[in-house]
């Protein structure tokens, strides 16, 4: 197989690759932050429920959850899944996954601040809502970036967890022809690829930090 060749098929290996990883934010970041408000509920049975969740996300393999989704439906209630549900899958899989992250994440930021802005935001008239996404929700985005930002860079590389169950991203593919021609080149390239994508991830994160400086 040529090199041009090889290029091509990691190339669309590549296009699945940063959909799961679009798909997979797009669901998680908002997901998180609707985790955080239950782990942070005066409901104590909201509270817990939340947290069991995120102990369970957080305490067991991306690759085993992913596993269970995916076989789930047909093992345990007989429903038949077709091969378009294995993208279907991986997208709920690393969605409910991420989301028990970023939901610590969002209720560290928001923990953090300091209960006199609560206070001088009722004193002026606003509402609880308003307080919390024109005052709080700003200040928090700027302390959590960061720590999302190395989630979202974990994110990139467990993409290729979505072998798994077949799932035809670029690290399948690149172990798909590593086997047919023997070789370790296609696992190289893939590397550069994730290393190039992690590098573009970082850089806008970092412009996304800079654009948030004001909060400070």
């Amino acid at each position: 197989m040529s090199i041009q060749m090889m290029l091509l098929q990691l190339g669309k290996g590549m296009l699945v690759s940063v959909e799961i990883f679009a798909l997979t934010l797009l669901f998680s970041l908002p997901l998180g932050l609707f985790v955080s408000f239950g782990r942070m509920s005066k409901n104590g049975i909201v509270r817990g429920l939340t947290k069991a969740y995120i102990s369970l996300m957080r305490g067991t393999p991306l690759m085993l959850q992913l596993l269970i989704i995916y076989f789930g439906p047909s093992l345990l209630f007989k429903i038949r899944t077709g091969t378009e549900y294995r993208f279907v899958a991986v997208i709920i899989a690393f969605s409910i996954n991420y989301a028990a992250y970023f939901a610590e994440i969002y209720r560290s930021g928001i923990e953090s601040m300091p209960i006199g802005q609560y206070e001088a935001a009722k004193v002026l008239g606003y509402s609880k809502a308003q307080t919390f996404v024109k005052i709080i929700l700003p200040q928090v985005i700027k302390r959590i970036l960061p720590s999302v930002t190395n989630e979202i860079i974990t994110l990139v590389k467990d993409t290729s967890l979505a072998f798994a169950i077949a799932q035809a991203e670029m690290f399948t593919i690149a172990k798909q022809i590593a086997a047919a021609q023997t070789t370790i080149m296609p696992l190289m390239i893939a590397g550069v690829f994730y290393y190039v994508f992690n590098f573009i991830v970082a850089l806008v994160m970092e412009r996304v930090e800079k654009a948030l400086s004001y909060y400070r």
